[in-house]
């Protein structure tokens, strides 16, 4: 079974097939450029990237409840988690907030990040580029470079799909600013896109589910093993 956060993606997706099937229906398959249609594909490329920031924006939280529930004791936090929290307490007047993650309190501190988490979703991650997501993952889970999990093939090796994120992130704001990108919007493109999306949003599942594993000894999804 999926984590809540992929199956919500997989049926986001489908939003984004049916613009892809559309075009389809409508333009055929002779060569050739399609008139008229690139407003499907604009908004698939649209639509591909809200979904992949709701994504990850919803499984860092998923990851991060999951730790608070079922963490045995602050010693099994990622060090990155210590880091923050020690640092967000220091920053308190009060000198004897440290005491604050004695005991079990440690717990209720990270509720309240999982908190601020959620409040801050769609006005911290406007940009779902790779620089974004890693930070978003380090600072909520403790997870560093998950970027660095983005291979699935020989071509495509972590830097490259990095770059590519960020090219198609960067065609969504020239299309959501402009109302149209630098070069036309094809339909191989978006069918690019989301075929990559689903690929990174597997590896970045992936990577949070062993980690997550590996503090709590609970996953947020199962593996299938083939």
């Amino acid at each position: 079974m999926p984590s809540k956060a992929r199956a919500a993606l997989d049926k986001n997706l489908k939003d984004v097939k049916a613009l892809l099937d559309l075009h389809q229906e409508k333009g055929g398959n002779a060569p050739g450029r399609r008139y008229g249609l690139e407003v499907l594909t604009k908004s698939a490329i649209v639509l591909t990237t809200s979904y992949w920031e709701a994504y990850c924006e919803e499984i860092a939280e998923e990851g991060l409840e999951l730790i608070v529930n079922h963490a045995s004791s602050s010693e099994k936090l990622p060090k990155e988690i210590k880091k923050l929290i020690a640092k967000e307490l220091k920053s308190k007047a009060d000198e004897l907030a440290i005491w604050d993650i004695a005991d079990e309190k440690w717990r209720s501190v990270l509720k309240d990040r999982l908190m601020q988490l959620q409040a801050n979703r769609n006005r911290k991650l406007n940009t779902p580029k790779y620089k974004n997501i890693d930070e978003l993952f380090e600072s909520a889970i403790g997870l560093s470079n998950v970027s660095e999990k983005w291979n699935w093939a020989k071509k495509l090796p972590p830097q490259k799909a990095r770059e590519k994120l960020d090219r198609f992130v960067e065609i969504r704001g020239e299309i959501a600013h402009r109302g149209r990108a630098k070069s036309t919007v094809t339909k191989e493109l978006a069918v690019d896109y989301l075929d990559f999306i689903k690929r990174a949003a597997g590896k970045t599942g992936g990577a949070v589910n062993q980690h997550v594993l590996a503090i709590t000894g609970h996953a947020l999804f199962e593996v299938k093993i083939p």
